[in-house]
């Protein structure tokens, strides 16, 4: 009888001991320690499931645009005024079928959309935008800025390309502290030599720009010599050095889509291009743009 005792006492030692080791060995591989962790079936079953990325939704329920002068409408309906309700973004005339009307219609763009962009804001004007634009918590928010930023009165002043990216990086974070989960749309900043290069054929439109409209690319429009040939250029590599900034950043952002330079690419023509001054979109250039917005947003993929 004593036998058997010392025989299950031993046993039961035997598990005690066996028992701590283990708890000893998950303790230090807990806390950090050098102990091989679990491999095989194991190490697979202790991994914890990875987060799905959120899936992009092709029919958001509400919009909200930041941005300039080209998202108000600007000189598309008359000279030198915003005209909102022809803007790509979120315009309801029927001419334009903006970004806005064609995801909700027009009873709910009239609703669940909502313009924030101001004429002559740049890039650093963006947080600001976006901060008011969050206190509707749209599902999408459509964001085209930057063309202000080489439009200014000597190539000198333009925005430097840290800034711009620093900007918008800060624009972006002011939205996802608020807003995790809102998509966003980022339209690419026009080429502004190829407007300049269809609009100084109209001698309206280059009275109208003597006004102040984006002089670093059309001042002295009918300048040809080197040192204007050089300031324009000065101007495109910076608005190229912009698109690649936008398309870096919102590259980094999981709901975040930019047009793969759409706008940049897209050629416009005398008919896509104001009346007034025939520089900035008119009814028909806004819904060209609305239309590439749209393709963006309603692709299966983001653009390569």
């Amino acid at each position: 009888m004593r036998k058997r005792g010392h025989r299950s006492q031993a046993v039961v030692a035997t598990a005690a001991a066996a028992l701590l080791s283990v708890a000893g060995l998950a303790g230090c591989d807990a806390s950090g320690g050098n102990s091989p962790g679990p491999n095989g079936t194991s190490a697979r079953g202790s991994k914890p499931s990875p987060t799905p990325s959120p899936a992009w939704d092709r029919s958001p329920r509400s919009v909200a645009a930041v941005g300039d002068s080209i998202t108000r409408g600007f000189d598309a309906c008359k000279v030198l005024s915003d005209c909102p309700e022809v803007s790509w973004a979120t315009g309801t005339d029927s001419k334009v079928n903006s970004l806005a009307v064609r995801l909700l219609g027009k009873a709910g763009a009239a609703q669940r959309s909502w313009n924030y962009a101001v004429t002559g804001a740049r890039m650093a004007d963006l947080t600001d935008q976006m901060a008011r634009a969050v206190t509707k918590k749209p599902e999408l928010v459509a964001v085209m800025a930057g063309a202000n930023d080489a439009c200014r009165p000597t190539t000198s002043a333009m925005t430097s390309v840290s800034d711009f990216r620093a900007e918008f990086e800060d624009a972006l974070g002011t939205l996802r502290e608020a807003l995790p989960k809102t998509q966003v749309y980022v339209a690419s900043v026009p080429d502004l030599k190829r407007l300049w290069s269809e609009g100084r054929g109209n001698e309206l439109g280059k009275r109208i720009w003597k006004l102040g409209i984006c002089p670093s690319m059309l001042g002295d429009a009918d300048a040809l010599d080197s040192a204007a040939t050089l300031r324009r250029d000065t101007v495109q590599d910076r608005v190229e050095a912009y698109n690649e900034a936008l398309k870096d950043v919102c590259g980094k952002d999981r709901l975040c889509r930019f047009d793969g330079g759409a706008v940049f690419e897209f050629r416009f023509g005398i008919e896509q291009l104001s009346h007034w001054d025939w520089f900035h979109p008119s009814k028909n250039g806004q819904a060209r743009l609305a239309e590439m917005a749209y393709g963006v947003v309603t692709a299966e993929k983001p653009p390569a």
